[in-house]
């Protein structure tokens, strides 16, 4: 039986996390000297190859192996075609991409990447073989089925890539969404030489002054308390009726501060791990966890437009907010290092869940029957 299943969707956000990894930085396309068409249909073997590359292709490609195996095999395809779908997107995507990389003049085109990038998706699906044969692609079925309603795929794919997304410092604990700012320097950079780019970049000088200074401890702790509450009401939007929306609720709560801390301590030292609950942040935090347990009193329906208002004041809120002042010296030692890579792939994932968020509950409203 064909079934909404959220392998699809991480399936797909993990294409673009492979795809973002792949070809950062995008940019400059060179054609380069001496490659002739014929020289694209090979690719060179690397003179230098350490470990840490070995590891990162190996086991970079097996998650999307096995989210393929388990999409197609979720989604009532059949094993063949489960098979299908898991072996053959690895190899053939990881040739596309090493093939590109030719034209950055960053990214270096190697046959060994290509082969332990093919190699990671076989054995992604060889565990997805091993999952089904041993019942487990099952138990996630019925323990899917036990604490979610139908049609909840979208909504657990959101709430797996959230903790992602909080990787990436935020310009205050669990604002998610600064992307406006970001997508007006872009388009000045677009648009440069014409009077709309002129225009944009006065008011987005005024705008740089007036988010000079930090945002009121008052409007700081209703921002956290919305970071908070938005992924409690996206989970309560699907979660079966009784107790389980409680523990939910209570494991949502945990793994945005647990995540929140590992994040600083990631960028500021494991010493600096709880600097960020401030007195700012715990009233953020007490109003956002009330909220989201007042909540579990009410349908689904009602905590779906909920979270939608939610979501809206949250991105007004951050996109007012300052950067952080130590960030750009903590990010220096990202981009520097081996995982600056993923590491930006969690600022975008950081820029974009919001509105994915409010995108997916705009759909869930709209059915007959939530």
């Amino acid at each position: 039986m064909r079934r909404q299943s959220s392998a699809t969707w991480l399936l797909l956000a993990y294409l673009a996390l492979i795809i973002y990894a792949s070809l950062y930085p995008f940019w400059p396309w060179t054609w380069p000297p001496g490659l002739t068409l014929a020289g694209l249909l090979g690719l060179p073997w690397p003179k230098y190859f350490g470990m840490f590359d070995m590891q990162a292709n190996l086991l970079g490609y097996m998650p999307l192996g096995l989210l393929g195996f388990a999409a197609a095999l979720r989604s009532g395809i059949g094993l063949r075609g489960a098979l299908l779908l898991g072996l053959l997107p690895g190899p053939l995507l990881s040739l596309l991409l090493e093939t590109l990389q030719y034209f950055l003049p960053g990214r270096v085109p190697s046959l060994a990447d290509w082969l332990l990038n093919s190699a990671g998706a076989v054995l992604g699906v060889l565990l997805g073989l091993l999952l089904n044969l041993f019942g487990g692609l099952r138990r996630w079925h019925d323990w899917r089925e036990y604490w979610f309603q139908a049609h909840s795929a979208g909504a657990l794919a959101l709430l797996a890539l959230w903790p992602l997304g909080l990787l990436f410092p935020t310009p205050m604990p669990l604002g998610l969404g600064q992307w406006l700012p970001r997508l007006q320097s872009v388009l000045i950079d677009l648009f440069e030489g014409t009077p709309w780019a002129e225009q944009w970049s006065f008011a987005s000088a005024d705008q740089s002054a007036s988010a000079a200074t930090a945002l009121p401890p008052g409007l700081e702790a209703i921002a956290i308390a919305l970071g908070l509450l938005a992924p409690c009401l996206l989970v309560l939007a699907v979660a079966r009726p009784g107790w389980r929306r409680l523990n939910l609720v209570l494991g949502a709560c945990v793994v945005g501060v647990l995540t929140t801390a590992l994040s600083t301590a990631l960028n500021f030292g494991p010493q600096h791990a709880w600097a960020w609950v401030t007195l700012a942040t715990w009233p953020g935090l007490g109003v956002g966890s009330l909220l989201a347990t007042l909540a579990l009193l009410l349908p689904r329906r009602v905590c779906a437009a909920l979270g939608l208002i939610v979501l809206s004041a949250l991105i007004a809120l951050v996109t007012q907010a300052p950067a952080d002042p130590y960030l750009a010296q903590s990010l220096r030692a990202w981009e520097q290092g081996r995982f600056i890579n993923l590491y930006g792939l969690a600022q975008w994932i950081g820029w974009v869940w919001p509105f994915a968020a409010i995108a997916w509950l705009l759909t869930l409203i709209g059915r007959r029957a939530v």
